[in-house]
């Protein structure tokens, strides 16, 4: 198994916003491709940002990449993401309400 860590920090004025898109768009798609959601948490708004974190698990890297791959080439999920964006301003005004997005993978270290 491996585990992939995606983080954000984004405005707390997005946080509503972004987990309905999360809930709504995003998470429906990768499920559907076979990514499992181990969870999504959220911390308390600190100097003007809150960091949203979640844990994905996939049987591997290749498994991984898989995945993404149908993601990308899914064209109705791409048409509600740009739908998504265009709502909410446009990549540019993204800019200045999501801080950072970044993720690693994590293996386990439990025998």
């Amino acid at each position: 198994m491996i585990y992939r860590r995606k983080r954000y920090k984004v405005n707390p004025q997005i946080v509503e916003e972004f987990n309905r898109h999360f809930n709504q768009t995003l998470l429906p798609t990768q499920l559907k491709y076979g990514a499992r959601l181990v969870g999504r948490w959220m911390a308390k708004e600190r100097e003007n940002e809150v960091e949203i974190m979640a844990i994905w698990e996939y049987d591997s890297l290749e498994d991984f990449k898989m995945i993404e791959d149908k993601v990308r080439e899914d064209h109705a999920h791409i048409a509600r993401v740009r739908n998504w964006y265009e709502k909410m301003g446009g990549s540019e005004n993204l800019k200045n309400i999501f801080y950072k997005s970044e993720q690693d993978f994590l293996e386990s270290t439990v025998l």
